[in-house]
């Protein structure tokens, strides 16, 4: 077996940017979500839409992977899987979901704690309606997160699917969805000098106002 015993406390870089001040925040986290989400195409952020989600299954084991955002709207942040994927059958059993965002050019990250709802089948339907064709075909011919044979039983998959569906456009299959992150815990990292990082989180109270805190590095 492979000796590994890799020590990186050397490797590390300062975060030189600009500071987050209280008073750059709006008082509403989404809106700020908007501007650090618009920040991000502007500095043509890769995947600037790519957030992990993470789950927590029936034994307490947390799980973390990485999906791509959809949509965000006032009701929360929206992403579409496999429903009968590791994740959603996590949800199934516990709707506390976190979610987060890190835009490396930036130097920022989000962090989200929230509840997940399944998205209405009219959004599901309207959604999968503007995936490229291939992809709705992968929709169909992945079980995601259970176990594979092999890659050729995977494109054996694809083949039978796109034989299936040849002359006729592709139906949203009945186990695909999305789920609304709607969020009651948002917290914006800047990255600073000398790891004195600036934090400020936004948590809902129960007057349905966000209560604004500055955290500790």
């Amino acid at each position: 077996m492979k000796h590994i015993d890799k020590d990186l406390a050397d490797l590390r870089r300062e975060y030189l940017i600009k500071p987050l001040r209280r008073s750059d925040l709006d008082e509403d986290p989404l809106s700020q979500f908007d501007t650090w989400f618009n920040d991000a195409l502007t500095a043509e952020a890769m995947d600037a839409n790519a957030m992990m989600v993470a789950t927590v299954d029936s034994s307490g084991q947390p799980t973390a992977r990485t999906v791509l955002l959809k949509s965000y709207n006032r009701d929360g942040f929206v992403f579409y899987t496999n429903l009968e994927s590791r994740k959603a059958l996590d949800i199934a059993g516990n709707r506390r979901v976190a979610l987060l965002f890190y835009w490396h050019e930036l130097h920022r990250q989000v962090r989200i704690n929230g509840i997940a709802t399944r998205t209405p089948a009219d959004v599901d339907e309207r959604y999968f309606r503007r995936r490229p064709r291939d992809s709705q075909l992968s929709a169909w011919a992945s079980p995601q997160s259970r176990t594979l044979g092999s890659r050729t039983d995977l494109e054996a998959a694809v083949a039978e699917c796109t034989d299936r569906f040849a002359d006729s456009d592709i139906a949203l299959p009945t186990f695909w969805g999305g789920y609304c992150i709607s969020p009651h815990l948002i917290e914006f990292w800047q990255g600073r000098e000398n790891r004195l990082h600036d934090r400020f989180q936004f948590t809902l109270t129960e007057a349905e106002s966000w209560q604004i805190e500055r955290l500790g590095p």
